[in-house]
């Protein structure tokens, strides 16, 4: 794969695997890919919700935004295989709960949407409707989200993924994600339930993981956590995948989930605090297998840029 942009930082993965790190904008790299290059993009870009970003400042005009993200996702297109997948992460806010379909609107000139994800970030679980054998002694609630303080508007436990393909025929590994099913008798009733397990589905409960202080632990005000590409990623299907994607890398969760699977990855992010700190992780997953406890001190040293007006911010 010839890329005409200098890396910013190679890092050495698994089983021969590589992270590939550009600092710059994502349309300037997408755009000196070869096309057809990338078997699976998975990212978060800003939502234009007024984020506070280092480097981005996230208050575009519906229109400009709109347009902009129109323009990413062409590009991305380009680049996917014909049977790749792009897993787009995007979030809301209840005032404004558009906000996630309109962009899966400004995608639909280049790709077709196969599957609609919802990724619970919490949830709450009552005893007598999980069943007795849930063996709930009581109802249940986990997961974290952050409450809002308002008589109109629910509190916002889900995001979407828009799962987005060329031509809405990409065929899927369903059972990577499989769940066990609580009635073994429904295995005998089904031919897909040899190995007695079922497709988890399209609703995806995955928590953040607790954090004591968001500035060390998370420094960022946009993250998915990594166990999120992960999933994507095995569901598209490990063994058709060379090359991953995410050109919003923000803080590496995409990069993270492809050392984990011993899996190429190539990001670009706007920002070089982000990207340093993206950089860290990745190599702290290939050194160890999991993420650094305190992976921030190099971010916290680096250049910070004053917000400005730019076309790409940090997703994940």
């Amino acid at each position: 794969m010839a890329i005409l942009s200098t890396p910013h930082k190679i890092v050495a993965g698994r089983r021969g695997s590589h992270g590939t790190f550009f600092l710059g904008d994502c349309l300037d790299i997408l755009k000196q890919l070869p096309a057809g290059s990338i078997d699976v993009i998975v990212t978060s870009p800003p939502y234009n919700l007024g984020i506070r970003y280092n480097s981005y400042d996230d208050t575009l005009s519906q229109e400009d935004y709109l347009a902009w993200t129109s323009t990413w996702i062409a590009a991305a297109a380009r680049v996917l295989r014909p049977d790749g997948s792009l897993f787009l992460n995007v979030g809301t806010r209840p005032s404004d709960p558009w906000t996630a379909l309109d962009v899966a609107q400004a995608a639909r000139p280049h790709l077709r949407l196969q599957n609609l994800i919802h990724w619970i970030k919490s949830i709450a679980i009552d005893k007598n409707s999980a069943g007795a054998s849930a063996g709930l002694e009581r109802d249940l609630a986990v997961g974290h989200y952050k409450p809002i303080n308002s008589d109109r508007y629910l509190n916002d436990c889900h995001e979407f993924v828009f799962h987005f393909t060329p031509g809405g025929t990409t065929r899927l590994d369903r059972l990577a994600l499989g769940v066990p099913y609580q009635d073994p008798s429904n295995i005998a009733r089904w031919r897909s339930a040899g190995d007695g397990v079922r497709c988890r589905g399209n609703t995806w409960f995955i928590p953040y993981e607790t954090i004591q202080r968001r500035d060390r632990d998370r420094p960022h005000p946009a993250t998915f956590p990594s166990k999120l590409p992960e999933q994507c990623l095995r569901l598209h299907g490990l063994s058709r995948i060379d090359t991953v994607m995410d050109p919003f890398t923000g803080l590496g969760s995409t990069a993270v989930a492809c050392a984990r699977l011993g899996l190429n990855f190539i990001g670009s992010e706007l920002d070089a605090a982000y990207i340093a700190e993206a950089e860290e992780r990745m190599e702290a997953t290939v050194q160890t297998g999991r993420l650094p406890g305190r992976g921030v001190a190099r971010m916290r040293k680096a250049t910070s840029v004053p917000p400005q007006r730019v076309r790409q911010a940090s997703g994940a």
